[in-house]
């Protein structure tokens, strides 16, 4: 694993929270690289900068600093799709706003996804980190039923599609993106989120050459 040049002991001048996060990040990179189980503090310590010695200053064990690592990301992640959602019109913009946002979060912290994939599979039982993330999901979930809901009071919901119906389709569309991001590049990711924006606004097939054949 590439990691930054190796620093020993705590880095002269640095601030206690700005070495705390490096150690978080750090984590969040390790796990997600080589999963909960190999990703040791030894190694974390070298990504970060120092050695395990100060990594100790910071966090008692590997449990606790990995906690931490979720419950950063956890704090960065939801409020992004409420406060995309909220920025944008109308209830296609707005679900457009939470695609858009997983495409974001994707790009900006490619180690998001990987990261809570291993402590979903990985983590030990005691942390209690995959209930956590399942509230993270759920969060999210429920960002989504509040759009179709209001797309349902304004009767911009189509014939026959109720909103559990609709909410459970848009949770197999992000429950699929969310594999799919393990699997691919970034670019790539990219491009299959615009197609299935596309497919949500009826866009994918040009619907006048469509009725041509």
């Amino acid at each position: 694993m590439a990691g930054t040049p190796s620093l020993l002991g705590r880095p002269v001048g640095s601030r206690g929270d700005q070495t705390r996060q490096r150690i978080i990040d750090a984590t969040l990179r390790c796990v997600a690289e080589v999963g909960y189980a190999r990703a040791t503090i030894r190694e974390i310590a070298r990504v970060a900068g120092m050695t395990s010695g100060s990594l100790y200053h910071y966090f008692p064990n590997k449990a606790e600093l990995v906690k931490e690592t979720f419950h950063d990301v956890a704090q960065q992640t939801v409020p992004r799709f409420t406060a995309a959602v909220e920025a944008a019109d109308n209830v296609l913009d707005k679900l457009m706003a939470v695609l858009d946002e997983t495409d974001r979060l994707v790009r900006d912290n490619p180690y998001a996804v990987p990261f809570d994939r291993a402590i979903r599979t990985e983590s030990a039982a005691d942390l209690h980190l995959a209930e956590e993330s399942n509230t993270i999901v759920a969060s999210i979930h429920d960002v989504v039923t509040e759009i179709l809901r209001e797309a349902d009071q304004q009767g911009a919901l189509a014939d026959h599609v109720d909103v559990p119906a609709a909410t459970s389709a848009i949770g197999v569309l992000l429950i699929g993106l969310y594999e799919y991001a393990l699997a691919v590049p970034n670019d790539k990711y990219h491009t299959t989120v615009h197609a299935v924006k596309l497919l949500i606004r009826g866009m994918l097939f040009d619907q006048a050459r469509l009725a041509e054949h």
